[in-house]
């Protein structure tokens, strides 16, 4: 879920009053999430997650799953619903947190987990290739946190694994030293939501 700045991370609020996210498939398919209305909070449109699901495959049993940047959790608790055996959730604001932890509750998914923390910070200290599934979805606009997100997030995707980024524009990964190596597999735009699934590139 993006945000309209790193350094806020959606602190800041419009009204702080909730509105809805729906879980599109899975366990909890249909199953409506509030959100709160948190400047720059951006959640993943249901249009875009049903694509990116079809892409993945639609059942993730088993799969270890990062949803840093987490904002709403949309992603993370699609996944969850979707036979995940663990999904790590990072965000930064606190009232973000605050109701990713009662949506957990709500659904007691046990296969969450929420980190209040600094999303790169915390990234850091993940072990390399831990993760099938990665979603990346920094705050918009800034082009040096999303650089650095994704030198810092693509190694923690297993060999297989796969690696979704949400941003403002389309991304070139020959132009970018993070993804020597990577290709996009699949991508989609949606509004000003550009979209991509990326897998590294087969050597044989």
């Amino acid at each position: 879920m993006a945000r309209s700045s790193a350094s806020s991370s959606r602190a800041s609020s419009r009204s702080g009053k909730p509105h809805t996210i729906r879980i599109i498939g899975g366990n909890w398919k249909r199953t409506p999430l509030p959100v709160l209305d948190l400047d720059g909070l951006r959640p993943t449109p249901d249009r875009v997650r049903e694509t990116l699901f079809n892409w993945l495959g639609q059942d993730l049993d088993g799969q270890r799953c990062l949803d840093l940047f987490a904002g709403s959790g949309a992603l993370g608790f699609e996944a969850a619903s979707r036979g995940a055996a663990r999904v790590l959730m990072v965000e930064r604001s606190g009232r973000a947190v605050a109701q990713l932890n009662a949506n957990q509750a709500r659904l007691d998914a046990r296969n969450i987990e929420i980190a209040e923390a600094d999303a790169l910070r915390l990234a850091r200290s993940l072990a390399p290739g831990s993760f099938d599934v990665v979603f990346l979805d920094p705050p918009f606009g800034d082009q040096a946190l999303l650089l650095r997100a994704l030198e810092i997030a693509a190694p923690l995707v297993a060999a297989d694994g796969a690696l979704y980024v949400e941003c403002g524009d389309s991304l070139e990964p020959a132009s970018i030293d993070a993804l020597a190596g990577w290709e996009i597999t699949r991508e989609g735009k949606a509004g000003m939501v550009r979209y991509h699934l990326l897998r590294r590139q087969n050597d044989e």
